[in-house]
């Protein structure tokens, strides 16, 4: 079988004489990255592989949709592996793909994967797992190894677009709401030592004790559930370090600290919504403490470009210093 995708630039000889051909490069792109044929064949084999998957889509679509402060941001997911893959379009446009047959068998155990987690385990975390290895099984067969090679990383990052378990959700975050909670009692109660209240904190919940007033109880299980945003957090660190990181050792870093920075404004999330209920009980439920939870995210993308800029300027002070001194014994020798 030929390749399904032909970019490559082929031998028309006829008679003896050499046609002139395009290169690979030189063939005419849409968006710098898809030729007619290919881009017409994406369509279609697109089509065809979320027709397969509909059933996932949808359910999917009702988790983020019911539950936006915990899995809205898998909206955001594709874009942002369809921009990773469109940022490498000019080295992708370089490339000839090939029928790759091995892909076939990641395909094949995908969509196997993915039936049995509908008929046998029913798991939605797992069933997006498995659509996510087909996936890469289609283009790895369509394209070839080292197209695949290059958007795996595209392709890897759409797993932030999965609802997790929530027997697992529930074992990663209620640890994380009680440091959430002891966090928040230490910065309120520095807060309250000024002002002139207190705290008191009980587990997962804060007692906000205003003086001359009556005990505010503050649930942070409840109204703190952000802690839940921990996939998003990871999301964020996972996007911003593929787009403003140049070393693999700073990426790895700065995805190492999703979950510290997730903490932190968790902190001072409990702290500004036990602050908000000194005044009005009522500002510390319902839609307050989500709204303040998606405005923390502003400050915690601000701490994740802040945390890219001094990786950048340590490595580019330490090439700076080696580069100096690497020229000084030529700068002596004149």
């Amino acid at each position: 079988m030929g390749p399904i995708f032909r970019t490559g630039a082929e031998d028309l000889s006829t008679a003896g004489h050499a046609k002139p051909t395009l290169a690979v490069s030189d063939q005419p792109r849409i968006g710098g990255l898809f030729t007619p044929a290919g881009l017409a064949a994406t369509v279609v084999l697109g089509s065809i592989f979320c027709w397969l998957f509909y059933r996932w889509f949808m359910t999917q679509h009702f988790l983020s949709s019911t539950h936006m402060e915990d899995w809205g941001h898998a909206y955001l997911i594709p874009f942002i592996s369809g921009y990773l893959v469109w940022s490498q379009r000019a080295e992708l446009a370089k490339l000839k793909l090939q029928t790759f047959w091995p892909g076939f068998v990641v395909l094949l155990t995908g969509m196997m994967a993915y039936f049995y987690s509908v008929v046998g385990i029913k798991n939605h975390m797992i069933q997006g797992a498995a659509i996510i290895l087909a996936l890469y099984g289609l283009v790895l067969f369509v394209t070839g190894p080292r197209f695949a090679r290059r958007v795996f990383l595209a392709v890897a990052f759409l797993a932030f677009a999965i609802t997790v378990s929530e027997l697992i959700m529930r074992q990663v975050t209620f640890p994380l709401q009680l440091l959430a909670s002891e966090g928040a009692h230490v910065m309120l109660s520095i807060i309250g030592a000024i002002a002139g209240f207190s705290v008191a904190v009980d587990g997962n919940v804060l007692e906000m004790l205003p003086r001359g007033g009556e005990p505010i109880p503050l649930n942070v299980a409840e109204a703190c559930s952000g802690m839940r945003m921990v996939i998003a957090f990871y999301a964020l660190a996972g996007a911003v370090a593929v787009l403003g990181c140049r070393h693999w050792w700073q990426r790895i870093l700065l995805v190492l600290l999703a979950a510290p920075v997730a903490l932190f404004m968790n902190i001072v999330r409990v702290a500004v919504l036990g602050l908000v209920s000194l005044g009005d009980p009522d500002l510390a439920s319902g839609d307050a403490h989500t709204l303040i939870g998606t405005l923390l995210l502003f400050p915690s993308l601000a701490l994740f470009l802040g945390v890219i800029w001094a990786l950048n300027q340590a490595v580019g002070d330490q090439a700076a210093g080696n580069q100096v001194a690497g020229s000084s014994p030529k700068e002596s020798v004149s």
